[in-house]
């Protein structure tokens, strides 16, 4: 099995902002696992906010080249449970390192994922488009530009424009969709805060609320999911297998990130033990390309709701994988997780 990297930059369509930051473009890396004619891709996107860098995770993926390579790929979660003692602290590179593993295990086995995990597409959830925090006008005209029955969006960013506070925002956006809205607030209120506004967002048809409150505020946490008057769903209080567990009680449903969580395999246990807890289940996305979205949306199935936008934000997509049609998830007609790298090799991206 040999190990290759690929690191891109994804040009955003639109500058993407949310309440601690703002991008035009994504760098990203794409790790790919070749073994005879297979290859199998995983992806997982630099971040500031979390630290993560491409070199980083290069780095991290290179210090255990020879076991990677030297590894007869059989069983993917195996795999995973071999790798991860050396990449415990390396979620990302170890999300696109176990996302490669099961595309080229699924590539092999001829099948897609899903059929192979035994999951029926006709339970899938549409996912929601994404319209990150702009001035009010910008954001009708992105809602404009991609109708969709389903729109994420962005609050939670400090404003001196009382015109741009996050209800009148809100409003703004109803007078121009019948589309439902969830809201994000990336951490970005306080616990009375949230409570008021819970209430105005029910009545302009938010479905639910992500992140209202910083992530370690668990105190507070414990009294917006007592008093809101929509569901409460965790994201950066939702990291790894074992923030499941502490979820129950504090939110309704859990947002589970691959790249945070370290890919695929540890997705479907946190996944699982959500079900067991009584907890909603959303995946989410990173602003990843279709190598990254493809392999989240194997998991669809199995959720509540979906939030896989990426591809559909950037303007040079490397791949090709599933696509969309009105908030529904297209699936390729593809084994693994249906990717199909575009660029010829040594070609870069552009």
């Amino acid at each position: 099995m040999q190990l290759l990297f690929h690191p891109v930059t994804l040009r955003l369509t639109h500058t993407f902002t949310i309440a601690h930051d703002s991008r035009d473009e994504q760098p990203s890396l794409i790790v790919e696992l070749r073994d005879g004619s297979y290859r199998g891709f995983g992806e997982a996107t630099a971040t500031h906010y979390y630290g993560i860098t491409l070199d980083g995770m290069i780095a991290a993926l290179e210090a255990i080249r020879d076991q990677i390579e030297a590894y007869e790929l059989t069983d993917p979660e195996a795999f995973w449970a071999d790798m991860q003692p050396h990449l415990a602290d390396k979620p990302f590179a170890l999300c696109a390192l176990d996302q490669a593993a099961w595309d080229l295990w699924g590539k092999k086995q001829g099948q897609p994922l899903y059929k192979l995990w035994q999951l029926d597409p006709a339970n899938s959830p549409i996912t929601d488009y994404t319209i990150g925090f702009d001035t009010p006008e910008r954001m009708v005209a992105k809602m404009q530009e991609k109708p969709w029955p389903l729109y994420k969006i962005k609050l939670g960013r400090s404003t001196t424009n009382p015109d741009e506070g996050d209800l009148p925002l809100v409003r703004t956006l109803r007078a121009h969709t019948d589309a439902l809205f969830r809201v994000d607030a990336n951490c970005g209120w306080q616990p009375a805060d949230a409570i008021t506004k819970s209430r105005a967002l029910a009545e302009l048809g938010v479905e639910f609320i992500e992140q209202p409150l910083p992530a370690d505020d668990w105190e507070g946490a414990k009294t917006v999911f007592q008093e809101t008057a929509l569901p409460i769903i965790a994201d950066e209080s939702c990291i790894v297998e074992s923030d499941v567990d502490r979820c129950a009680g504090y939110f309704h449903g859990v947002n589970i990130k691959l790249t945070k969580c370290g890919g695929i395999t540890p997705a479907r246990r946190m996944i699982a033990r959500a079900r067991e807890l009584g907890l909603s289940v959303m995946v989410g996305c990173m602003t990843e390309s279709s190598v990254g979205i493809s392999a989240i949306a194997q998991l669809l199935p199995l959720l509540d709701y979906a939030d896989l936008d990426g591809a559909m934000l950037i303007a040079n997509d490397p791949a090709m994988g599933v696509t969309f049609d009105n908030g529904h998830v297209i699936y390729a007609d593809e084994p693994g997780t249906g990717v199909q790298w575009l660029l010829e090799e040594g070609a870069e991206i552009q």
